[in-house]
């Protein structure tokens, strides 16, 4: 029989340990509060097992409790990793039930909702229209745990061949989406949606090559890069300033635009950009050359509550999309693009540097490398690539008539 009897039980209030026997203890809190402790040993190990409270759990309940955890110990199964399983179960099942309540169409709405607040409204809207086109009438009734290969194949599919481009950045789309869904608790498993590995494997590879290809944005000739520098920095304007920092960084437009002060380290000479405003989603972070670091400490801020570099007065708060291509303009290079200095800066890096292919490409967040190499290889080069942009500003920066010379 046990120590306790149940007035003893009712009545203590003294804070302490008081033992029934075979391992069944009371535990009184200063508080008052009284709690069911089983104390087994297993393996070697001894362990600690709550049963519950009193008075939920009176002591002919909690004696019974404690005798039925014996018997599994006694059979050499652990009750309290036994408990713990059935609560991660039940944990689990109540995450699948909520997970079905939230479709596929509504994470995409709070994806954009949530990272959409640097976008342009065109860019917001056109966002959402390519997956109501493409991706809802496959996905957008499922929960995020549905989502699975085979749809993907059905969306993306009869795409593949003739709109390649789009149906790739849909994927891209389906594969945040997912990611920030399993980021929430509302899916496990690894993502349908990515390319490495994966859907590479399913769809052509050599149709995204294509597609590539066919994407070409008319650049200025490395050459006549300094004599356009040399035009821009007698321009003080911010889009002036802008424009420079695009050709120094080899930035994409939507980089620059949307540049924000707390992204920049100028003592270091870093710019670092988190995954949501890279085209890859993964963060990246560029060198800054020292010509780039004086640029933008000689940048007076027009209004100080804003976060962006670049602020402007539209919806999306910053500069206007053409601001640079309409300088361009102005200066009388109708014939270029914002996107085409990364050519231009890519053609002189494999013309006139040494630095490998793949320092070349990474200085542009193009990662080539295969899968398997990149995962040994993790570094992102950053000292390297710091030391071509270096090389790179003094040549953008140099006289045209120094560049001229050099030529002959």
């Amino acid at each position: 029989m046990g120590k306790l009897t149940a007035k003893q039980v009712e009545n203590v209030t003294e804070a302490g340990t008081y033992e029934d026997g075979d391992g069944l203890r009371l535990v009184v809190k200063s508080t008052g509060r009284k709690n069911w402790v089983l104390r087994f040993q297993l393996n070697g190990k001894r362990r600690e097992m709550g049963l519950g409270g009193y008075p939920q759990l009176d002591l002919k309940k909690a004696r019974a409790a404690a005798y039925e955890n014996r018997i599994q110990v006694l059979g050499g199964n652990d009750p309290l990793e036994k408990r713990q399983a059935e609560q991660a179960a039940a944990k689990e099942a109540e995450r699948r039930e909520q997970a079905k309540l939230i479709t596929f169409e509504q994470l995409a709405n709070d994806y954009r909702d949530a990272h959409g607040t640097s976008w342009s409204e065109k860019w917001r809207k056109g966002w959402l229209r390519k997956l109501e086109l493409y991706a809802f009438p496959y996905l957008g009734k499922l929960s995020a745990d549905q989502v699975e290969t085979k749809h993907l194949i059905k969306a993306l599919q009869p795409l593949w061949s003739t709109k390649t481009r789009t149906a790739d950045e849909v994927r891209g789309q389906i594969e945040q989406i997912l990611d920030a869904a399993r980021a929430r608790g509302l899916r496990t498993g690894e993502n349908p949606a990515r390319w490495r590995g994966h859907l590479e494997n399913l769809l052509s590879r050599h149709e995204k090559k294509k597609a590539r290809k066919r994407q070409h944005h008319p650049a200025l000739k490395w050459q006549d890069l300094p004599k356009l520098m040399d035009a821009l920095r007698k321009d003080p304007s911010h889009v002036s300033v802008a424009a420079q920092l695009l050709i120094l960084t080899g930035a994409r437009s939507h980089m620059v635009r949307f540049a924000r002060w707390d992204e920049f380290d100028l003592k270091s000479g870093r710019w670092s950009l988190p995954d949501e405003r890279m085209k890859t989603r993964q963060a990246f972070a560029i060198p800054l050359a020292p010509e780039v670091v004086s640029l933008l400490k000689g940048l007076p801020k027009i209004n100080i509550r804003s976060p962006y570099v670049f602020p402007g007065h539209g919806q999306s708060g910053v500069m206007h999309a053409n601001g640079i291509r309409n300088l361009l303009h102005t200066l009388g290079y109708e014939h270029i693009t914002r996107h085409g200095f990364r050519s231009t800066f890519r053609d002189w890096a494999g013309e006139k540097t040494p630095f490998p292919r793949d320092i070349c490409e990474l200085a542009l967040a193009h990662d080539e490398r295969g899968e398997t190499e990149s995962a040994y290889s993790r570094s992102d080069f950053f000292d390297k690539r710091r030391e071509l942009m270096n090389a790179w500003a003094i040549y953008a920066t140099s006289t045209p008539e120094h560049t001229n010379e050099a030529q002959h």
